[in-house]
């Protein structure tokens, strides 16, 4: 700060530098009142400062276009492709047919099969999200079926999970909290829970939970019911079937439905978009 004389008193100047640019104001204290104001801007970092607004407008643009997946596309990914579906089932299948000789050697081909697929998809550095799942659905069946010696103790498991999905999904909507929208939440919305606070979206959610608990209580009906008509010795051919033709279908139905439910509601009101 410099003191300088002027016909109308003391007057004083600030300099100062903001962004590379800078300022020179001169005041006269006497008087109260600016006299100048100079702006002398730093070309260098006027230049960086357009290049970060110009970023950052760009970006802004990216974001804002950004293309959502399409329906085919989100459903695909939760099913992991047409090879996701047939890698779930092989497993299976190879106890189904390798049951025939020997559970022993069926329990064993199964698991390995299951590791197998698992070790591929890594080698190649690809998901291994429905391989792991797999490997971990087929351990629990072959360490039931090799406790008891009997090969349909390999499904009793699934049946469980089952059962317990579809009476958890009748509590979450007993409390107001659906387990459908918060499967949707994970798997589609990004981890979003505004549908939370849009009643529409609540009772959607509601509706599709029901849907897939009963679905999920037909199929354990049906599969308790086969698993109680099978004999301890039974190969167990019967449930295996029922296990895969009850499995992915019935899943990839309920799936596309929910999508599209979900997609019909929120082109019919524009305001619970950003809810889903």
């Amino acid at each position: 700060m410099t003191d300088d004389s002027t016909p109308h008193g003391r007057a004083e100047t600030f300099r100062s530098a903001f962004d590379g640019a800078a300022f020179e104001l001169s005041i006269d204290t006497e008087a109260s009142a600016v006299e100048t104001l100079k702006v002398a801007p730093d070309n260098d970092a006027a230049t960086a400062s357009t290049a970060a607004l110009t970023s950052g407008s760009a970006a802004g643009h990216k974001s804002s276009t950004e293309v959502l997946p399409t329906f085919s596309e989100q459903l695909a990914e939760q099913l992991g492709g047409v090879r996701g579906v047939l890698e779930s089932s092989i497993p299976i299948a190879v106890f189904i047919i390798v049951n025939f000789w020997s559970l022993r050697a069926a329990m064993i081909v199964s698991i390995a099969s299951a590791l197998l697929i698992a070790v591929i998809r890594l080698l190649h550095r690809q998901t291994i999200r429905h391989a792991v799942n797999g490997v971990f659905g087929v351990a629990i069946g072959v360490a039931f079926a090799w406790k008891t010696g009997s090969a349909k103790d390999f499904y009793l498991p699934g049946i469980i999970l089952s059962a317990v999905y579809g009476l958890a999904m009748i509590a979450s909507v007993l409390v107001r909290r659906p387990l459908v929208g918060w499967i949707w939440s994970l798997l589609i919305a990004g981890g979003s829970t505004r549908w939370q606070q849009q009643p529409p979206m609540v009772r959607l959610f509601s509706r599709l939970t029901l849907l897939w608990a009963g679905t999920y209580l037909v199929k354990v009906g049906i599969q308790t019911w086969l698993f109680g008509n099978t004999g301890a010795h039974d190969p167990g051919t019967a449930l295996g079937i029922a296990r895969l033709a009850l499995g992915y279908p019935p899943y990839a139905l309920l799936l596309a439905l929910t999508v599209w439910s979900v997609r019909r509601l929120t082109a019919s009101d524009p305001s619970l978009a950003d809810a889903s």
